[in-house]
């Protein structure tokens, strides 16, 4: 007797997952914080990377002792980073095949990114995966805890119908390892973002989805 499969659902984390963005980020937070007046680096943005918005940004004011004013300066990161990033986006190797193997396995699909609307619609937009191939997107503004609380993937597996338990977590962020066991979910990191070493709490990691071997969607 073939024993029945616990896995149900997929849910993506979206930057250093689905593609990367990274960069563009935060080149466009560089230039906001330019706006006003104040040098940042790109290593600045590092400890804050898969955190939101609200930290990824407001992390490196408080850091650098920067006034910010969290709804006005973040929305201008995302005018800058709509912009920049106008054709320049891809999906990374393997994505399309993956979502679309999952498809054939009929497992429910999500994107739960800490990252706000318009960031996620852009990025989705970008790399031509409609937000209708997912059974739910949670942004950062659902949920009051951010990564690496676990709400983004209870409320993702929540939306879908099913237990955190029957979901596997795709994430490429040390939080985001750390939300999605927290969560109760298995955890696939890819090493997009971080060393493997460092995200040694996943119970898979690969380089990308296209190295993915079956056992990550054979349980």
């Amino acid at each position: 007797m073939t024993k029945e499969k616990k896995l149900k659902a997929v849910l993506f984390d979206m930057d250093g997952v689905l593609l990367d963005s990274e960069e563009y980020i935060c080149r466009a937070g560089i230039m906001m914080f330019r706006e006003k007046g104040y040098e940042v680096s790109p290593e600045d943005f590092l400890e804050f990377t898969g955190m939101g918005e609200n930290r990824y940004l407001g992390g490196v004011a408080e850091k650098n002792g920067i006034p910010f004013e969290l709804e006005k300066d973040k929305a201008r990161t995302y005018e800058i980073y709509g912009e920049i990033v106008r054709g320049k986006l891809e999906p990374f190797d393997g994505v399309l095949d993956f979502i679309e193997k999952c498809r054939k396995r009929e497992l429910k699909l999500a994107v739960a990114s800490s990252a706000d609307p318009p960031k996620v619609n852009t990025n989705l937009t970008e790399i031509g995966i409609p937000a209708s191939v997912f059974g739910t997107v949670v942004t950062g503004l659902d949920i009051e805890h951010k990564k690496p609380a676990p709400d983004i993937f209870l409320k993702a597996a929540e939306n879908l119908g099913v237990q955190a338990s029957e979901c596997l977590v795709i994430e490429d962020a040390v939080s985001g390892v750390a939300a999605g066991k927290a969560a109760g979910a298995k955890v696939l990191a890819l090493t997009t973002s971080f060393p493997a070493k460092e995200l040694s709490a996943a119970h898979w990691t690969a380089a990308l989805l296209t190295e993915v071997g079956d056992e990550v969607l054979n349980w």
